[in-house]
């Protein structure tokens, strides 16, 4: 056999034995729970009209097995690495998952250094938990969960209440929001933009990291914004009706028609201003960042 012929077949047979391919079926209620569990690589769900569960994707070289537990009204699927690997299946190499769900199923997913992408799907609940993947969700659960380390969060829902954690990730969320949202982050950036909808509830929390806020108040809505070091911005419709109150120790303080009130001896400045009939509420504190309010 010449050279060039069996150089192929060796290509052939290394590609073969780097990832094992994935074709498995379980029934599912349309209304079931999946849990999913995968260290490396990635996972992504789209939702389908099937009473069951589609998984696809590849098993990268070295891992041990694909384990799928459970019954139509819970299914548990997880990537298993060999007890030997070290931890998170070091000597393992990326899987990659890809999910058709029910539309309506409860989702819980688990990944280290895994990507995750969500799409399409509209149940009840959606909880993900990342430590270094990217996270990027364009779905409209019920409830919202996300935690995650240092992989960033982008997320366009349709949601009454959305709650995304992380510590050096930034967050981008927008869409029909109406309900409670809450943003928390040490030194990523919280980006929230509310579209069509007006907030019933918002708190957002930095250490180092920008905030910038886009929404309409609901009547009686609260909005409540803090940091340390890293600025605040508050995007209102001009005919909010909102109590606003700001502190800073050294940022400056911006609002439409307010007076900065500063103390006679010492550094710090607060602001107290009333727009329409003062119905909701808007808090900004920082310590040395700036805070702002724009009406637009």
């Amino acid at each position: 056999m010449r050279p060039i012929a069996l150089s192929l077949l060796f290509l052939l047979a290394t590609a073969a034995q780097a990832s094992t391919p994935i074709d498995q079926t379980r029934p599912l209620d349309p209304r079931g729970k999946v849990e999913v569990q995968n260290v490396k690589g990635r996972i992504q769900v789209r939702a389908w009209d099937r009473p069951e569960v589609q998984i696809r994707g590849s098993l990268g070289e070295g891992v041990e097995k694909l384990e799928i537990d459970g019954d139509r009204g819970s299914l548990e699927i997880k990537v298993r690495y060999p007890r030997n690997g070290g931890w998170g299946g070091k000597s393992s190499e990326p899987s990659d998952l890809l999910l058709m769900v029910p539309l309506r199923a409860s989702l819980d997913l688990h990944a280290v250094s895994a990507d995750v992408d969500v799409s399409g799907v509209a149940p009840d609940s959606l909880s993900i938990e990342s430590v270094s993947g990217q996270v990027t969700v364009a779905a409209a659960p019920g409830t919202l969960s996300v935690e995650s380390v240092s992989g960033d969060v982008t997320v366009t829902a349709n949601s009454p209440e959305v709650s995304i954690n992380t510590v050096s990730g930034g967050v981008d969320l927008r869409g029909r929001l109406d309900g409670k949202v809450e943003a928390e982050t040490v030194s990523g950036s919280i980006r929230v933009a509310v579209k069509d909808q007006a907030l019933r509830d918002l708190s957002t929390n930095s250490v180092s990291g920008d905030t910038r806020v886009s929404t309409a108040l609901a009547r009686n809505g609260k909005l409540s914004l803090s940091s340390v070091s890293g600025g605040l911005l508050v995007v209102l419709p001009r005919a909010v009706s909102a109590h606003v109150t700001a502190e800073s120790f050294s940022g400056t303080l911006r609002a439409p028609d307010a007076t900065i009130e500063r103390p006679r001896h010492g550094p710090g400045s607060s602001l107290d201003a009333r727009y329409g009939s003062g119905e909701g509420e808007v808090t900004l504190e920082t310590f040395s960042g700036d805070a702002e309010l724009r009406l637009e």
